[in-house]
């Protein structure tokens, strides 16, 4: 366990805002189960009570009685959560925020691959592996555990508090491996989080995470997008974006939605075709400069475009962004690339 461990930079392959749910739990007494995976913060109100007691921002179970409710056949509670992305994973958080006298002494982490649409019946009889053995908590703090298995790539977690308790939010951090069923032979989002796609550099992240761009869900409020902090240089800020492998993009969605006092006053957008790379230079023009409007979707078609790998959307000066899309289809070289990672990780 570290303080700042480096995959925390990593997606949070179970948010809900990635389409993560928390499926099932053998009790969620005073505080509801899909608290767990909320995107934002939690928070806390002192003295403020419903009819079970404190409001609390997490998941919190009742105090464990011998032969009380939700407690049959098991020493611990535990949760389930299917990953809205499935994918590798790389450590998770669990966060104990406001929890001080009710925070479980341990915890400990499974993982799944359950194919279809499996029931939480389906899923507590599945096979599971341990990610994180069983580990030490603290109350009132993020603290966060690297996975001990990481090649293969799972669709769902079991969270177990030992014995009892209050968590307030747990993230799954790792990279998303999409299934080449759903990528072969049908145009796709290039750039979408949901694909594969990875922001590998922005120049400012001051409002909002550079990752935001290219989440599944429509923006609905502005710091739901990636938004930079106001220059007072004549540079402007970018952000460069892997896509899910290499393709061809045909039409490109730009959204500033929201940003209507804040939206660029103009964007150039830039591709590269570098397999295997992160970033590097050699980029060239899919889009010349373009005036945006405020809080407007702007759609553009390509004509002639080329193989990309990458996507470096210029905004300037600076401003807020709420989306970006990159409509296409993968080349044959990217087919069999995403097809390699699938089987690496099966």
């Amino acid at each position: 366990m570290s303080d700042t461990p480096s995959f925390t930079q990593l997606t949070d392959l179970a948010a809900r805002d990635v389409g993560g749910a928390v499926v099932w739990a053998n009790d969620e007494f005073f505080g509801e189960k899909e608290s767990l995976i909320r995107p934002e913060p939690p928070t806390f109100s002192p003295a403020t009570f419903g009819h079970k007691g404190q409001v609390v921002d997490g998941w919190e179970t009742r105090r464990r009685r011998p032969g009380g409710p939700g407690v049959e056949g098991t020493e611990h509670d535990s949760a389930i959560v299917r990953l809205g992305l499935p994918g590798v994973i790389r450590g998770v958080t669990i966060d104990t925020a406001f929890f001080l006298g009710n925070y479980p002494p341990h915890a400990r982490v499974e993982a799944a691959s359950v194919p279809g649409f499996p029931t939480p019946a389906d899923l507590l009889a599945a096979e599971w592996t341990e990610i994180v053995p069983t580990s030490p908590l603290s109350g009132g703090s993020e603290q966060h555990f690297e996975a001990e298995i990481t090649g293969r790539r799972f669709t769902h977690v079991r969270l177990a508090m030992i014995p009892d308790g209050g968590i307030a939010r747990f993230r799954v951090y790792g990279e998303a491996v999409p299934d080449p069923v759903f990528l072969a032979g049908v145009p796709v989002d290039l750039a979408a989080l949901t694909n594969g796609a990875r922001i590998v550099a922005a120049s400012n992240m001051f409002f909002s995470a550079p990752e935001n761009l290219i989440k599944p869900a429509e923006s609905r409020v502005m710091g739901e997008g990636w938004e930079t902090a106001r220059r007072r240089d004549d540079a402007g800020d970018w952000i460069e974006v892997r896509l899910v492998a290499q393709g061809v993009p045909a039409v490109i969605e730009i959204d500033t939605a929201n940003y209507k006092g804040n939206a660029p006053d103009h964007i150039v957008l830039l591709g590269a075709d570098r397999p295997g790379q992160e970033a590097g230079s050699n980029w060239f023009e899919v889009i010349a400069q373009t005036r945006m409007l405020p809080d407007y979707k702007h759609r553009f078609r390509l004509e002639g475009a080329r193989p990309v790998t990458h996507l470096r959307l210029e905004v300037r000066p600076d401003g807020g962004v709420a989306r970006l899309r990159a409509f296409g289809s993968l080349t044959d070289a990217g087919l069999t690339a995403v097809r390699t990672r699938w089987a690496e990780h099966a």
